[in-house]
């Protein structure tokens, strides 16, 4: 017995400001890397490379939500929503390479920096400030709602702070001459971006494996349930999700009372599960017995009983 099983994820609303941002992005990335060239600084190659994996990320959420409004199907009777949680893992995945990549160049131009165009490096570093807060606020309001938009969001956040960090470094160059700075603030740059990298996709990882929701108490849904009205125990408890957002709960539930009215206490346990803890997709099976105590008769008999 069930409630509540449309496996519907919400994307309106998510597509337009997701397609701006990509556009403004993509396009800005471009210049970044024409100017980290010429002004030979790591700091704005660093953030063009930021740049690269936000529009990555953009695109890579967009075409998640567009699979995921397929049909559900024989082969996936869950639909493809999941493929939101893939493409946040994808997402972290890039930013781990990112980051890693700056790291170990960033080392490698310590000792002997280059001779960096300051002005330039603060021009367009100023420019891809300025992208990055636009995007930023196209995102924020459905970063709550999605894994994937807000794996896209930290994507554009990061390279946020790395603009701001190019700026400061091409100010201290400008003023200071040493060349060394522009490293230092890429190193900086890759050690914040790692561990919010690391969240990603262990959110992502725990999705996938199908481990309890992070903002749901399981001991607190197993009290619940227990001590409810005409449930003598419960086994074979499940909570999962499909996607962010979409939460999901199987459980076998044990009513030894006759006088209970199951399809009554079948509807107070659903009420009870959507207003304690929001969860509105729920599978919920009444047994008079355990199933393990029960005595049933495994075989399968394919013919008719005749009358």
């Amino acid at each position: 017995m069930g409630a509540g099983h449309s496996h519907d994820v919400k994307v309106e609303g998510y597509e337009k400001p997701l397609w701006i941002a990509l556009i403004l992005t993509a396009s800005f990335m471009v210049a970044e890397v024409v100017g980290g060239i010429l002004t030979n600084s790591l700091a704005l190659i660093s953030d063009a490379a930021h740049m690269f994996t936000d529009s990555a990320a953009l695109a890579i959420s967009l075409l998640a939500i567009q699979i995921g409004k397929k049909a559900v199907d024989k082969k996936r009777t869950f639909g493809y929503h999941r493929f939101e949680i893939l493409a946040a893992a994808f997402n972290a995945i890039l930013l781990f390479g990112v980051a890693i990549y700056i790291l170990v160049e960033a080392f490698l131009r310590i000792s002997n920096p280059p001779d960096i165009q300051s002005n330039l490096m603060l021009i367009i570093a100023s420019l891809g400030l300025l992208v990055n807060l636009i995007a930023m606020k196209l995102l924020s309001q459905s970063k709550d709602d999605s894994l994937n938009v807000k794996g896209a969001y930290l994507e554009v956040w990061s390279d946020m702070l790395g603009s701001v960090g190019v700026i400061v470094g091409a100010l201290l160059i400008r003023w200071t001459g040493w060349g060394w700075i522009d490293s230092v603030i890429a190193v900086g740059i890759g050690l914040w971006v790692l561990p919010r990298a690391w969240a990603l996709l262990k959110q992502s990882t725990h999705i996938l494996l199908e481990g309890t929701p992070e903002h749901l108490n399981i001991d607190e849904i197993k009290q619940a349930l227990s001590s409810h009205w005409g449930v003598d125990s419960i086994h074979d408890l499940h909570v999962w999700s499909i996607s962010s957002g979409k939460s999901s709960l199987s459980v076998h539930v044990v009513c030894q009372h006759r006088e209970v009215d199951w399809p009554d206490l079948l509807h107070q346990i659903r009420a009870m599960l959507a207003v304690r803890f929001d969860l509105h997709h729920t599978t919920i099976q009444l047994e008079a017995t355990p199933c393990g105590l029960a005595d049933v008769d495994h075989h399968y008999n394919a013919e008719p009983a005749r009358p």
